[in-house]
């Protein structure tokens, strides 16, 4: 007789979960993915409101080092899933890809769901079933894994699990984290799931705030623990976010942390020497006031006016008194105090999870043989620029490949 095509369960109806999916059913897998939500790719979905940006064009070791001290422990999995096996992926989908002018790859449509759309429907025509509105709450006493559903507890029983949960950012999308409780109860080493790609407060004056809330500082530089980071920033109520923050936010989350505090310097004029900035502000003035002077010879926006008056509250004296000498050396060097990271749920993705070595070369779990793990549920952090959605496309594809191997292994012995 003909042995049974396995049936693997997939906990995570995001790009991880899918991708595992994908490729579980390519191989004739028989593959149920349960998602707590009414829907798949819900923040997959959110990840394109601003363009959909898959993947990076950088060559393989500057992409790798994107992943920091995680980079060896990925790279199997992204150079067997590389950036153009993802392309190759779309192309397959009907969504051709481009190049943009920053090396981040798009669809060709910017759009995430016309991808997502295609995705499910070949998922659909290769058997893949959807159960909705099932939680993962753990085990039972033979192994099965438990689902709260809206018609009670439910037991499923397949030849393999995947767990694609993800973090904890935007946990009204799905992700919430509670996952974590439900590993460490089986002993699985787990780092405390933080902020990654996030925002920081600040403690503005109630006048910056109220007249500079959801600004943009464009064109700036931003510089931190010997990091420079060219890119824009908004002024939120509370304190400070935008992609020149984020790709920071590492190094500044963990010094919040250490001591309370992290001092970030913004130059608004970066590609202005201080000396060009103190000739201009030297030029006689007449009866102009100084910030028409910031605005028309240092071609200084509201908003970064409104910066330069609010780090001068901190300082012995207000912009008016100051020299031009240390009025220039301030605009390219604006002290922001940051004394902590923005809520989690605001975060566009989490740092820490899942331990490596509490998984072989295939994402299975040591302490739960035939339980394999992918996503952002494990300990990897990246910036934004294409790295977050690669490295789960990856692990989901190593994770799918690595328990259609594990069954079939058990299955010959």
């Amino acid at each position: 007789m003909a042995t049974p095509s396995p049936h693997i369960a997939i906990v995570g109806a995001g790009p991880a979960g899918l991708m595992a999916a994908d490729v579980l059913a390519a191989q004739g897998a028989r593959v149920t993915i349960c998602e707590r939500m009414p829907s798949a790719g819900r923040k997959f979905l959110l990840a394109g409101r601003g363009g959909l940006n898959l993947t990076h064009s950088e060559e393989m070791e500057p992409f790798l080092a994107r992943y920091g001290e995680a980079a060896p422990r990925l790279r199997a999995a992204i150079a067997a899933f590389p950036p153009a096996a993802v392309r190759a992926w779309a192309e397959g989908l009907g969504q051709s890809t481009f190049i943009g002018s920053s090396g981040r790859v798009f669809p060709v449509s910017f759009k995430t769901s016309p991808l997502l759309r295609a995705w499910l429907r070949r998922l659909d025509g290769m058997g893949v079933r959807f159960a909705f509105r099932h939680r993962w709450t753990g085990w039972d006493a033979s192994g099965g894994a438990l689902f709260e559903t809206p018609d009670g507890t439910v037991t499923m029983q397949a030849d393999a699990l995947v767990l694609a949960l993800g973090g904890a950012s935007w946990p009204r999308l799905g992700s919430d984290g509670g996952w974590t409780e439900m590993l460490a109860r089986s002993g699985v080493a787990i780092a405390p799931l933080r902020p990654s790609n996030c925002g920081f407060l600040t403690e503005w004056s109630a006048i910056f705030r109220d007249r500079f809330e959801g600004q943009p500082l464009k064109r700036i530089e931003l510089s931190f623990g010997g990091q420079t980071i060219r890119g824009e920033a908004v002024i939120t109520r509370d304190g400070i976010e935008g992609g020149g923050i984020y790709a920071l936010s590492a190094p500044l989350r963990e010094a919040v942390a250490a001591h309370g505090e992290a001092i970030l310097r913004i130059a608004l004029r970066p590609d202005a020497s201080t000396a060009d900035l103190q000739r201009a502000l030297e030029a006689p003035r007449g009866k102009q006031t100084l910030s028409n002077v910031l605005r028309k010879a240092s071609k200084l926006s509201p908003p970064a006016i409104g910066l330069l008056h609010e780090a001068a509250l901190a300082l012995p004296r207000k912009l008016t008194a100051m020299s031009a000498e240390a009025l220039a050396a301030l605009i390219n060097a604006v002290p922001v105090r940051l004394t902590a990271t923005a809520p989690l749920k605001t975060a566009i993705s989490t740092a820490g999870g899942i331990a490596f070595d509490e998984f072989d070369d295939g994402y299975m779990l040591k302490r739960r043989p035939g339980v394999f793990v992918a996503g952002e549920m494990l300990d990897w952090e990246a910036p934004t620029g294409g790295y977050l959605l690669q490295a789960s496309f990856s692990t989901g594809a190593a994770a799918g490949a690595a328990a259609l191997a594990w069954i079939k292994g058990a299955q010959a012995r």
